[in-house]
């Protein structure tokens, strides 16, 4: 026979049971998405400048690059509080070998050297890249529109999305005639940059291969870029329990 039950032994009471990984009747579980879209002006353009040099010895090409991308630095630089970030991401020498005759001959020497640039004055864009491509054996790409990664747009989007969640959860709990009692989980699906419905085609490539600089006299006229919009997404999971409806 068994033991009677002690209600003084710890061991002995009444343990709630564990939650279960679904709703009941006294608890009903409703599971929604919250989602949000927001386009936004963007904070950052960014231009890469590729200067390039060549000569029948190293000597003449390593110069002639100096001297080009020193020329760039120096007008980059002019510009202020307009440029953000001004960064060297490569540079090469690279020798060319004669296609013909014994042994190996250098025919001559090619030279680049690439720098990225951000700017944050859109105004001053337009006549920094035009101003830039006058330059000998220069090419300039871009430009390239962002946010920054810690820009509010980012936050407002996901806030967006986990009000959307709420507002979802609520109607349903209305067409049932109850209210939401607790939210269970809220799970980041992620919030990202997105492609615009209608990209624009890519930006186009500015290059010069002149052999002499431009004066004030000839100088081009700035060009006048338009900021593309950046669109941003988000999408949230959440999960609400339910005051029990009367059906």
């Amino acid at each position: 026979m068994a033991n009677p039950r002690d209600p003084t032994d710890p061991t002995e009471q009444d343990t709630p049971p564990p939650p279960v990984p679904y709703g009941t009747p006294d608890a009903p579980r409703i599971a929604v998405r919250g989602e949000a879209h927001l386009e936004v002006d963007p904070e950052i353009a960014r231009i890469t400048v590729t200067v390039g040099a060549r000569g029948k010895d190293r000597r003449t090409a390593l110069d002639d690059l100096t001297r080009r991308n020193t020329a760039v630095l120096d007008l980059v630089k002019t510009y202020g509080d307009a440029v953000e970030r001004l960064e060297t991401g490569a540079f090469s020498l690279t020798p060319e070998l004669t296609k013909h005759g014994r042994g190996e001959r250098v025919r001559t020497y090619h030279g680049a050297v690439r720098t990225t640039a951000e700017l944050t004055d859109f105004t001053a864009l337009g006549e920094l890249v035009t101003r830039l491509a006058d330059h000998d054996l220069t090419s300039v790409d871009g430009p390239w529109w962002t946010l920054r990664p810690d820009s509010p747009a980012h936050r407002d989007v996901r806030q967006k999305a986990v009000h959307e969640a709420v507002q979802r959860a609520r109607e349903y709990a209305e067409a049932l005639g109850t209210t939401l009692d607790a939210l269970l989980e809220l799970a980041d699906i992620g919030a990202e940059n997105t492609q615009p419905a209608y990209p624009r085609p890519p930006a186009a490539r500015m290059r010069t291969m002149s052999y002499a600089g431009a004066t004030e006299e000839t100088a081009a006229a700035p060009l006048d870029l338009e900021p593309q919009r950046q669109h941003l997404h988000a999408s949230v999971n959440a999960r609400f329990t339910l005051r029990p409806p009367r059906l």
